[in-house]
């Protein structure tokens, strides 16, 4: 059986991106004859954000929506069914002042459903997203990772285990601005050391 991965990049910068220049190694180091590789570009692209209108539909039981209210669903089913048909995830996302990019936060807003890809139980939110892996390659202009002023490493690691995503790596390459050439080697260096 071939393995699935669903690229998504989050950059606003088509050149010039270190996101997306660390994303396509590692999709190169990922991928085979026996792979198939989906990509969405949601700093080209950005998903929509949700409205009031969305809402309502996502509480309306799915055998009680109108067609209208399938039609304000249809994008986040088919970021959901991406996130489902694919065995590994990996996500270019680039700092934006201390945070994420807001093309992925309404990413995440499009694909966190409940009954969907998560459910509340008696013990707590419950993700149903089991099995797959995620590589989240973080880039910063000027913000240490793993500093008390990154609000990305930690957010998208929470996102993902919520979503039921437990296998996540995060390499970074920060301080771009300061300190591209030894950030860009050392992450390249983690990346060549994924298994393919």
């Amino acid at each position: 059986m071939a393995h699935s991965v669903l690229r998504i990049d989050a950059s606003a910068r088509t050149a010039g991106s270190f996101s997306r220049g660390l994303t396509d190694r590692i999709v190169g180091r990922l991928t085979s004859g026996e792979t198939s590789l989906t990509r969405r570009d949601i700093g080209v692209n950005p998903p929509s954000i949700i409205t009031e209108d969305w809402v309502n539909a996502n509480f309306t039981p799915d055998e009680n929506r109108t067609d209208e209210q399938k039609q304000i669903l249809a994008e986040s089913d088919a970021l959901i069914a991406e996130l489902q048909n694919a065995d590994t995830l990996v996500i270019g996302l680039p700092m934006y002042n201390f945070g994420v990019p807001a093309a992925f936060k309404a990413w995440i807003d499009q694909v966190a459903r409940a009954r969907k890809t998560f459910q509340y139980t008696a013990n707590g939110p419950e993700g149903l997203l089991h099995g797959k892996r995620a590589y989240v390659l973080v880039t910063s202009g000027g913000t240490p990772t793993g500093s008390d002023i990154d609000f990305v490493t930690s957010y998208a690691r929470h996102v993902l285990g919520f979503l039921g995503i437990k296998d996540v790596t995060i390499i970074t390459a920060d301080r771009l601005m300061a300190n591209e050439e030894v950030s860009l080697t050392e992450a390249r260096a983690e990346i060549d050391a994924v298994p393919a």
